[in-house]
This record gives C-alpha cells, sequence and structure tokens, in this order.
C-alpha cells in the first residue's frame, strides 16, 4: 500500500498532555500557531479544505526513536478540523466522533472501509506497543523556529 496523504499520529499514552502547547507559554503557543496557519495560506496542508467554524489548527508532528525512547518535535503543520481529529483518531473515539474521522481518513486517501479498518488497527497496535513505556519529549527543534520559546528552558 503506498503512503497515505492522511495518517494517524498517536501519541503514546504515557505522553499524554506533554506538548509544545502545555511546555511553553500561552503566547508563545498562540504566536506559533498563527504563524503556522499562515504559512499554511490557512488551508489545510494535507487536503486543501478549510473548517467552517476556524479554518486550521495547529498539530505536532513527532518522530519516534524506539531505541531511546525519545520523541522529538519535528514540525508544526495546519489541519482542517477534520483532518485534525483523524491524526487524534483516539480522541475521535472518546468523542464519539470515530464514524466521522473514519470517512474522513477513507476519503482524503481514497480508501475502502476494509483498508481503513486495517489501517486504523494497526495504528492502535503501535500505540499500544508505544504506550507500554515511558517517552522523554524532546522539543529543541521549537529553536530554529521561535528561539525566545527557549529563553528561560533548558530542553
Amino acid at each position: 500500500m503506498m503512503e497515505p496523504r492522511l495518517t494517524i499520529e498517536l501519541v503514546p499514552s504515557t505522553s499524554w498532555f506533554t506538548n509544545v502547547r502545555s511546555l511553553v507559554p500561552p503566547e508563545t503557543w498562540d504566536r506559533l500557531r498563527k504563524a503556522t496557519a499562515r504559512a499554511a495560506g490557512h488551508r489545510c496542508e494535507i487536503c486543501g479544505e478549510r473548517g467552517p467554524k476556524w479554518p486550521v489548527e495547529c498539530h505536532e508532528r513527532w518522530a519516534y526513536d524506539e531505541t531511546t525512547r525519545v520523541q522529538r518535535l519535528t514540525g508544526l503543520i495546519a489541519l482542517c478540523p477534520n483532518c485534525h481529529r483523524v491524526k487524534h483518531f483516539g480522541l475521535a473515539r472518546v468523542n464519539g466522533e470515530q464514524e466521522q474521522a473514519g470517512q474522513w481518513l477513507m476519503h482524503v486517501n481514497g480508501w475502502t472501509r476494509r483498508q481503513a479498518h486495517a489501517y486504523v488497527q494497526a495504528a492502535f497496535a503501535e500505540w499500544e506497543r508505544r504506550s507500554a513505556g515511558p517517552w522523554e519529549v524532546d522539543i529543541r527543534w521549537l529553536r530554529q523556529v521561535d528561539p525566545e520559546a527557549f529563553a528561560n528552558r533548558d530542553r
């Protein structure tokens, strides 16, 4: 199967609530999310759509080093609310929005229900494996784009 345009990105449960938004001052997060939206022309960087209430939301991209168990921030991306819901498919389940997220995943990737189901199962299996232990969260990528975010930080 080709790499899908829209993917699920489940953060390990041991890293929940440890993200850029929680690690920087609110004004820094606000500056970052606005800059991300502006750079994308206030359109989703995956599907090109815009949300009805607000055009895009800011999503963190992470890389996982399975050997060192370091979860490293690699960037920020502007997503429409539908694509963002898919990225956080676990939260969509909790919020009763699993069907909408699944439909959007199929739509954007041109998948059948069977293909989407297999993909979702694989994403949750990976999440379960990664959630078995703690991860060190590394947000040093921010130094490149917003040095002020690190004025009083040692990360």
